[in-house]
């Protein structure tokens, strides 16, 4: 039997500490091999032969097979399987590996953990119906709600299970606690679900956020310094004051201050401001006991409405965009930097759009201004007149469905017959409009609403299509387990709040209690009760889409943000008769 002798053992051990791999438990180990050129040529056959391992003689390959030997029994052969690899300590430990001067780097995102119960983060009103929206395949039997500040239990409710909605993609349960009244500041809280964000149970729990939604276009008003006072950190000095120039004659220049931003770079729109404009008046014709003088703008005080006053600063601009002869109307001013001149105005041509809507707008509002300043009114009447006049020379290019919804605006203020003749034409040919589209929604509710004669056939037909269009947005919203028909993605807001809008006015026509309950809840799904318990309006809400991403706001959108106000106007309106049976 060859036996290893104490300088080979030796050479072993040094080898495998020149290696990093040597310590104290080998300093004791021995092996007898009865045979260790077969050993060493069974490790690496394919390296050595057996007649180069005959000469073992030399000291050099003595070397190599103690060395072999043992990277072998480190490398848990099956030979040396049973060797207690758990017994090995370093004599010179080394804390992980080198890292060759190098510090690691990780570079990724933890996960933000989101609550699994969904609550309007604004609040819910005394007396309506108030769920919480709880996501989870498995939730307990039962939900509580804590005072937010003390953390004490005041309430304990049933949970129940709505199971798997597809177009969400989540398991959905509800927490009802409709009957809980007790004003004051809570959050909820489910065994292994987890907790809400907080919320208020108030008389009046969106009060501050409509006064917030409707200065939002104080804030965007052009040409005008708006004082530290009345606008606190959105202060500035007046923008975009000096004189345009027409886009495709730089000589022309015209007065065209005033308006409304409609982005960052200070556009103003004619086609968007009268769109904003039409839901900003049909939400005062609906509810004008809403609107009051507490906005704290400059015209606060003056026994107007403070929501007129302010579509009076956009009025006022769109007057400027008629051309004094024509009566057709430019579509728009955009602002350009130039770095040798500073920012330099365009005002872009005359459009047949532009032109058909201004006259629809001008019309409406001198309806609803002739009030508090008739002669004003007058002068918005005439200059719809004139826009509309400029139209009829050129009706190939203007569609039928903005032509109907000028022609029902000024038959309401004038009575004019050959305006009532446009809305006959175009019902007749239509007799099932489209109320997706905005200039035949806005007309047919005009045409139901004027004092002027109608048409009672036809407006007994606009009514039951309207009435369906409610009744379909009712059913929709009901279908989906969030209560709001909303995608998976959350990308749908204009089109929910486009619904809302004739839901509202359908609500408003017959005061129907399933009616208001939708309304309320896509109110509560803007405000937090969302799959991303996202607040999309600004200044309200724990977590708000402004931490998350800056183009979701809703308030930010002129034209949707008059469509929230809509919403929240039926809301409040309805808040004594959501939860009554």
């Amino acid at each position: 039997m060859l036996k290893w002798t104490q300088t080979q053992q030796s050479a072993s051990q040094e080898l495998l500490r020149n290696s990093c791999w040597s310590g104290e438990g080998l300093q004791h180990l021995r092996i007898d091999v009865q045979d260790a050129d077969s050993v060493v040529y069974s490790l690496c056959p394919k390296i050595l032969n057996r007649e180069w391992f005959c000469m073992n003689n030399k000291p050099i390959i003595k070397k190599l097979i103690c060395v072999m030997l043992a990277m072998a029994l480190l490398t848990g052969c099956g030979f040396v399987s049973d060797f207690p690899v758990e017994t090995l300590q370093s004599s010179n430990e080394v804390e992980g590996p080198s890292t060759l001067g190098l510090t690691p780097a990780f570079d990724y995102e933890v996960p933000e953990s989101l609550p699994n119960i969904l609550v309007d983060q604004v609040g819910y009103a005394l007396g309506s119906n108030k769920i919480a929206v709880i996501r989870g395949e498995l939730p307990p039997d039962k939900f509580t709600i804590l005072e937010a500040e003390s953390g004490q239990e005041v309430y304990v409710g049933k949970i129940e299970q709505k199971g798997y909605d597809a177009i969400i993609g989540s398991y959905i349960s509800y927490g009802d606690f409709t009957d809980f009244n007790t004003p004051g500041s809570y959050y909820i809280e489910a065994a292994m679900i987890g907790q809400s964000y907080p919320f208020e149970i108030s008389e009046e729990p969106y009060e501050d956020i409509f006064n917030t939604v409707l200065k939002q276009y104080y804030f965007n008003r052009c040409g005008l310094t708006l004082s530290t006072e009345l606008a606190g950190p959105k202060a500035h000095n007046a923008c975009h004051s000096r004189e345009a120039q027409m886009k495709e004659e730089a000589s022309i220049k015209r007065d065209v201050s005033g308006g409304w931003h409609i982005d960052e770079m200070g556009t103003r729109d004619v086609v968007k401001g009268c769109q904003t404009v039409n839901y900003l008046l049909l939400s005062y014709e609906l509810y004008p006991d809403i609107f009051e003088e507490n906005l704290r703008i400059p015209e606060s005080g003056n026994g107007i409405p403070d929501l007129l006053d302010e579509v009076k600063y956009e009025i006022d601009w769109l007057l400027k965009m008629q051309d004094a002869t024509s009566g057709a109307v430019y579509a728009s001013v955009n602002s350009v930097d130039n770095k040798t001149a500073g920012y330099i105005l365009y005002i872009d041509g005359i459009t047949m759009s532009a032109t058909i809507q201004f006259a629809a707008t001008m019309a409406r509002f001198s309806y609803v201004y002739q009030n508090y300043d008739r002669e004003f009114a007058t002068q918005c009447l005439k200059a719809a007149d004139r826009a509309y006049r400029y139209v009829e020379k050129y009706l190939s290019d203007v569609s039928m469905e903005e032509y109907f919804h000028a022609a029902t605006e000024l038959y309401r203020a004038t009575g004019n017959q050959r305006y009532h003749s446009v809305i006959k034409n175009y019902l007749l040919q239509n007799p099932e409009p489209d109320m997706e589209n905005d200039f035949v929604f806005w007309g047919c509710v005009t045409y139901l609403a004027t004092k002027q004669k109608v048409d009672m056939t036809l407006s007994g037909s606009v009514i039951q299509v309207l009435m369906q269009k409610g009744e379909q947005i009712s059913f929709a919203s009901k279908e989906s387990k969030l209560l709001v028909k909303a995608d998976q993605k959350q990308s749908n807001n204009a089109t929910l709040l486009k619904d809302m809008s004739r839901l509202a006015v359908v609500d408003h026509i017959i005061t129907n209690h399933e009616y208001a309950t939708v309304l309320e809840n896509h109110m509560h799904y803007m405000v937090g009760r969302n799959l991303q318990s996202i607040s999309y309006l600004d200044g309200a809400g724990e977590r708000n889409y402004r931490d998350i991403d800056v183009s979701q706001g809703v308030m930010k959108q002129v034209d949707l943000n008059a469509e929230l106000v809509l919403l929240l106007s039926a809301v409040m309106d309805d808040e004594m008769v959501v939860g009554e049976e």
